[in-house]
């Protein structure tokens, strides 16, 4: 399997970094670490810059499906024809356009903080028409959803760069059904093969202290994905 080429880092790392405030907060500590990251810390992880809207090529490469394996991912989730999902951090869409037609009689919810990602989902689905996809402007500390609405949550490598994780979980969380599922999906910290930089990684037990703290709970790590966890988390 070929390592991401240059141009990728380049993207991700350079054209990627969007400004994220810097405030005292008893949720977060402050202190210098990699020097792709944001020098904001929450339970011994550093945050990662938000990918800019400029790195949209990189989203849509065409290396993408073996990279990544999406067409397994979605078997994962198991998605039904009434299921009401949140693609949170849905970049250009990449996902929503390959779930909205599995949930033909839902929802697809199109979540991201950029105005520039959100049109990029309107004008491609100008051409598509697919009409159970809704576009929500998110903010970094909220989703923006219904409360209870919501059947299963998809985030594909955007969580690791929640300026505010605390927040944004307590946020899903309100969004979520009894019996919601969060899809997380990470690159893998624990295999140094994986060619992302370690700050735009995660390790499982990284990614369980976190949303223990936030009341969930880890159901399965469904490891078929090529470089990436496959962790579903539901309400404790």
């Amino acid at each position: 399997m070929k390592k991401l080429s240059l141009s990728i880092f380049f993207f991700m790392y350079f054209f990627g970094c969007t400004a994220q405030t810097v405030e005292s907060d008893q949720n977060y500590t402050y202190k210098s670490g990699d020097r792709f990251g944001t020098g904001k810390w929450y339970m011994g992880r550093e945050i990662a810059y938000v990918m800019g809207y400029q790195g949209i090529n990189w989203l849509e490469r065409s290396e993408r499906e073996q990279e990544e394996n999406t067409t397994r991912l979605l078997k994962n989730m198991d998605i039904q024809p009434d299921d009401i999902i949140a693609d949170i951090g849905a970049g250009s869409g990449y996902h929503v356009f390959k779930m909205a037609p599995k949930a033909k009689n839902g929802l697809v919810y199109a979540i991201d903080i950029q105005e520039e990602m959100l049109q990029a989902i309107r004008e491609k689905n100008s051409e598509v028409g697919l009409n159970n996809i809704k576009l929500v402007k998110g903010t970094d500390k909220s989703v923006n959803l219904p409360d209870n609405s919501i059947d299963k949550v998809l985030m594909v490598d955007v969580y690791h760069e929640f300026s505010y994780p605390v927040e944004m979980l307590a946020s899903i969380k309100k969004s979520l059904k009894t019996n919601g599922k969060i899809f997380l999906i990470e690159y893998r910290a624990e295999d140094d093969s994986v060619p992302i930089k370690r700050l735009h990684k995660m390790s499982e037990e990284q990614a369980v202290k976190e949303f223990e703290a936030s009341g969930f709970r880890l159901q399965k790590n469904i490891d078929n994905l090529p470089w990436q966890h496959c962790m579903i988390f539901v309400l404790d």
